[in-house]
Protein backbone atom coordinates (compact mmCIF):
# COMPACT_ATOMS: atom_id res chain seq x y z
CA UNK A 1 0.00 0.00 0.00
CA UNK A 2 1.47 3.26 -1.59
CA UNK A 3 0.39 5.95 1.18
CA UNK A 4 1.90 8.32 -1.01
CA UNK A 5 0.27 7.40 -4.33
CA UNK A 6 -2.95 7.96 -2.44
CA UNK A 7 -2.54 11.62 -1.35
CA UNK A 8 -0.96 11.88 -4.80
CA UNK A 9 -4.75 11.23 -6.12
CA UNK A 10 -6.55 13.04 -3.64
CA UNK A 11 -4.55 16.27 -4.13
CA UNK A 12 -5.49 15.61 -7.94
CA UNK A 13 -9.22 15.10 -7.17
CA UNK A 14 -8.94 18.65 -5.20
CA UNK A 15 -7.39 20.34 -8.06
CA UNK A 16 -9.98 18.75 -10.59
CA UNK A 17 -12.60 20.10 -8.01
CA UNK A 18 -11.33 23.48 -7.89
CA UNK A 19 -11.40 24.21 -11.64
CA UNK A 20 -14.62 21.99 -12.52
CA UNK A 21 -16.65 25.55 -12.64
CA UNK A 22 -14.09 26.50 -16.20
CA UNK A 23 -15.95 23.27 -17.73
CA UNK A 24 -14.85 20.34 -18.27
CA UNK A 25 -11.42 21.65 -20.81
CA UNK A 26 -9.72 22.85 -17.62
CA UNK A 27 -9.60 19.17 -16.57
CA UNK A 28 -7.88 17.66 -19.39
CA UNK A 29 -4.14 18.20 -20.32
CA UNK A 30 -2.59 18.88 -23.66
CA UNK A 31 0.30 17.18 -23.88
CA UNK A 32 2.96 18.11 -26.84
CA UNK A 33 5.34 14.87 -26.98
CA UNK A 34 8.11 15.19 -29.00
CA UNK A 35 10.80 12.20 -29.61
CA UNK A 36 12.44 10.80 -32.50
CA UNK A 37 11.62 7.23 -31.81
CA UNK A 38 8.94 6.04 -32.46
CA UNK A 39 8.62 3.61 -30.36
CA UNK A 40 9.44 6.04 -27.31
CA UNK A 41 7.00 8.36 -28.72
CA UNK A 42 4.03 5.58 -28.82
CA UNK A 43 4.94 4.52 -25.44
CA UNK A 44 4.63 8.14 -23.86
CA UNK A 45 1.62 8.83 -26.19
CA UNK A 46 0.02 5.87 -24.28
CA UNK A 47 1.12 6.54 -20.60
CA UNK A 48 0.16 9.88 -20.89
CA UNK A 49 -3.36 9.00 -22.21
CA UNK A 50 -3.89 6.35 -19.52
CA UNK A 51 -3.44 9.13 -17.44
CA UNK A 52 -6.45 10.84 -18.91
CA UNK A 53 -4.10 13.32 -21.19
CA UNK A 54 -4.80 14.47 -24.76
CA UNK A 55 -1.94 14.08 -26.53
CA UNK A 56 -0.29 15.95 -29.67
CA UNK A 57 2.83 13.79 -30.51
CA UNK A 58 5.78 15.16 -33.01
CA UNK A 59 8.33 13.50 -34.31
CA UNK A 60 11.26 16.18 -34.17
CA UNK A 61 11.95 19.65 -33.01
CA UNK A 62 10.94 21.45 -36.04
CA UNK A 63 8.07 19.62 -36.50
CA UNK A 64 7.15 20.61 -32.46
CA UNK A 65 7.86 24.33 -33.13
CA UNK A 66 5.51 24.47 -36.20
CA UNK A 67 2.69 23.15 -34.34
CA UNK A 68 3.42 25.59 -31.78
CA UNK A 69 3.48 28.55 -34.15
CA UNK A 70 7.05 29.09 -34.01
CA UNK A 71 7.95 27.10 -37.32
CA UNK A 72 10.03 29.61 -39.68
CA UNK A 73 6.74 29.97 -41.64
CA UNK A 74 5.60 33.06 -40.26
CA UNK A 75 2.16 31.22 -40.02
CA UNK A 76 2.54 31.77 -35.67
CA UNK A 77 0.13 34.55 -35.66
CA UNK A 78 -2.71 32.19 -37.22
CA UNK A 79 -1.64 29.28 -34.95
CA UNK A 80 -1.66 31.05 -31.37
CA UNK A 81 -4.94 32.44 -32.04
CA UNK A 82 -6.15 28.99 -32.46
CA UNK A 83 -7.60 27.68 -29.34
CA UNK A 84 -7.40 24.58 -30.32
CA UNK A 85 -3.89 24.90 -29.81
CA UNK A 86 -3.49 25.30 -26.35
CA UNK A 87 -1.29 23.15 -24.76
CA UNK A 88 -0.57 22.98 -21.09
CA UNK A 89 2.34 20.79 -21.13
CA UNK A 90 5.65 20.21 -23.48
CA UNK A 91 7.76 16.38 -23.00
CA UNK A 92 10.63 16.27 -25.49
CA UNK A 93 13.45 14.01 -25.72
CA UNK A 94 16.50 15.34 -25.02
CA UNK A 95 18.65 13.75 -27.96
CA UNK A 96 17.05 14.26 -31.38
CA UNK A 97 18.63 14.48 -34.72
CA UNK A 98 18.61 18.38 -35.84
CA UNK A 99 17.89 20.22 -32.99
CA UNK A 100 17.64 18.66 -28.97
CA UNK A 101 15.08 19.15 -26.77
CA UNK A 102 17.60 21.06 -24.96
CA UNK A 103 17.31 23.86 -28.00
CA UNK A 104 13.34 23.38 -28.30
CA UNK A 105 13.08 24.49 -24.04
CA UNK A 106 15.42 27.40 -24.82
CA UNK A 107 13.33 28.20 -28.17
CA UNK A 108 9.77 27.86 -25.90
CA UNK A 109 10.69 30.08 -23.07
CA UNK A 110 12.84 32.83 -25.20
CA UNK A 111 10.91 33.27 -28.38
CA UNK A 112 7.12 33.46 -27.09
CA UNK A 113 5.48 35.12 -24.65
CA UNK A 114 2.55 33.13 -25.38
CA UNK A 115 4.65 29.91 -24.21
CA UNK A 116 7.00 30.46 -22.01
CA UNK A 117 4.58 29.84 -19.17
CA UNK A 118 4.09 26.35 -20.61
CA UNK A 119 6.00 23.86 -18.56
CA UNK A 120 8.66 21.58 -20.46
CA UNK A 121 9.53 18.22 -19.42
CA UNK A 122 13.01 17.09 -21.03
CA UNK A 123 13.17 13.04 -20.83
CA UNK A 124 16.74 10.97 -21.57
CA UNK A 125 18.14 7.98 -21.22
CA UNK A 126 21.34 9.04 -19.89
CA UNK A 127 21.19 10.32 -16.43
CA UNK A 128 24.07 13.18 -16.91
CA UNK A 129 23.92 15.85 -13.58
CA UNK A 130 25.12 18.50 -15.50
CA UNK A 131 22.65 17.71 -18.27
CA UNK A 132 20.06 17.62 -16.32
CA UNK A 133 21.31 20.78 -14.18
CA UNK A 134 21.87 22.42 -17.70
CA UNK A 135 17.79 21.89 -18.71
CA UNK A 136 16.29 22.70 -15.25
CA UNK A 137 18.48 26.26 -15.32
CA UNK A 138 17.07 27.00 -18.74
CA UNK A 139 14.09 26.53 -17.16
CA UNK A 140 12.69 22.88 -17.82
CA UNK A 141 9.91 21.85 -15.10
CA UNK A 142 11.40 18.46 -14.77
CA UNK A 143 13.81 15.95 -15.99
CA UNK A 144 12.97 12.11 -16.50
CA UNK A 145 14.62 9.41 -17.16
CA UNK A 146 13.71 6.65 -20.14
CA UNK A 147 11.90 4.64 -20.49
CA UNK A 148 9.22 6.55 -18.60
CA UNK A 149 7.02 4.86 -16.53
CA UNK A 150 3.28 5.32 -15.36
CA UNK A 151 4.59 6.10 -11.96
CA UNK A 152 6.20 9.14 -13.59
CA UNK A 153 3.15 10.16 -15.72
CA UNK A 154 0.99 10.37 -13.01
CA UNK A 155 3.64 11.88 -10.99
CA UNK A 156 4.22 14.88 -13.10
CA UNK A 157 0.38 14.89 -13.81
CA UNK A 158 -0.27 15.72 -9.68
CA UNK A 159 2.67 18.09 -9.61
CA UNK A 160 1.14 20.16 -12.81
CA UNK A 161 -2.06 20.22 -11.29
CA UNK A 162 -0.63 21.36 -8.01
CA UNK A 163 0.72 24.17 -9.61
CA UNK A 164 -2.60 24.93 -10.99
CA UNK A 165 -4.06 25.55 -7.88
Amino acid sequence: MNSSGDSCSSLMEVAFDHHHHHGHDDRELHVLAVDDNLIDRKLVERLLKISSCKVTTAENALRALEYLGLGDQNQHIDALTNNDLKVNLIITDYCMPGMTGFELLKKVKQESSNLKEVPVVIMSSENIPTRINKCLASGAQMFMQKPLKLSDVEKLKCHLMNCRI
